[in-house]
């Protein structure tokens, strides 16, 4: 059995339809070749861990117009929310730009992977979605934001988008999860400069929060390209290993 066999296996095991296990399966799996692990085949074991797990439940678009759209998880995990907020985006991209808000909308993953869909689709994308509160103030206390990434991505006509992925923590609670570093290590990014990142986290955290209201939420912008900078950045960067690139 393929791994990939072997995880859509564990997910229909949870409840998941075969689209739903497809959906994570694919995330995890992309998760894990990049390196990434504490969003990968570890977040299978912790779902199982779950006790709100709702498999059947799906998301909803709750209201469009032009240049804007809701959706509501409906009690879905945000893997899935994201999956159909981006292939509604790539179905009938949008005229110029369109903000999309998600609310209930977690966990949501490795952000990277949603904005690259879209980059491939051929549409500029940038994302961010909050987590438990989980980073304090640089000079300590309470934790006060999630670790709130936030991930763009450029699409190219070489093929080649750009794309990057930054959590405002020094480590992510899937590192946590993963053994490759402690709770303590969930502090702003940074060292000395640590408050950039506070500021961001918490910048990022209250834009989801006015937007998508109660519980944690996503806030996403797609937007047609109006030109294409990344083919004269990689003759640039010399071959300088860029963001998104493997």
């Amino acid at each position: 059995m393929s791994k990939r066999d072997e995880v859509l296996a564990k997910m229909a095991a949870l409840g998941f339809d075969n689209e739903a296990s497809a959906v994570l399966t694919d995330h995890f799996l992309d998760a894990e070749a990049r390196g990434r692990h504490g969003h990968g085949l570890t977040r299978v074991e912790w779902l199982s861990s779950l006790t709100d797990l709702n498999p059947g439940a799906r998301p909803e678009r709750v209201h469009a117009e032009p240049g804007f759209e809701r959706w509501d998880g409906r009690g879905a995990l945000g893997y899935l929310t994201l999956a159909a907020i981006c292939r509604a985006q790539l179905e009938l991209p949008p005229q110029h730009a369109r903000v999309i808000v998600a609310a209930h909308c977690f966990p949501t993953g490795m952000l990277g992977y949603w904005v690259r869909k879209l980059a491939d689709g051929g549409l500029v994308a940038a994302l961010t979605a909050t987590s438990p509160a989980r980073l304090p103030h640089p000079d300590g206390g309470d934790p006060l934001a999630g670790t709130n990434p936030l991930a763009i991505a450029i699409p190219s006509t070489d093929g080649q988008p750009i794309v990057s992925d930054v959590s405002m923590g020094k480590v992510t609670y899937g590192d946590v999860l993963a053994g490759e570093a402690t709770s303590d290590d969930l502090v702003p990014f940074g060292g000395e400069q640590a408050h950039k990142a506070f500021a961001l986290a918490l910048g990022l955290q209250l834009l989801v929060d006015a937007l998508a209201g109660d519980g944690y939420g996503a806030v996403m912008v797609v937007a047609r390209p109006e030109a294409d900078p990344v083919p004269a950045l990689r003759a640039r960067a010399s071959g300088v290993r860029l963001p998104g690139d493997r």
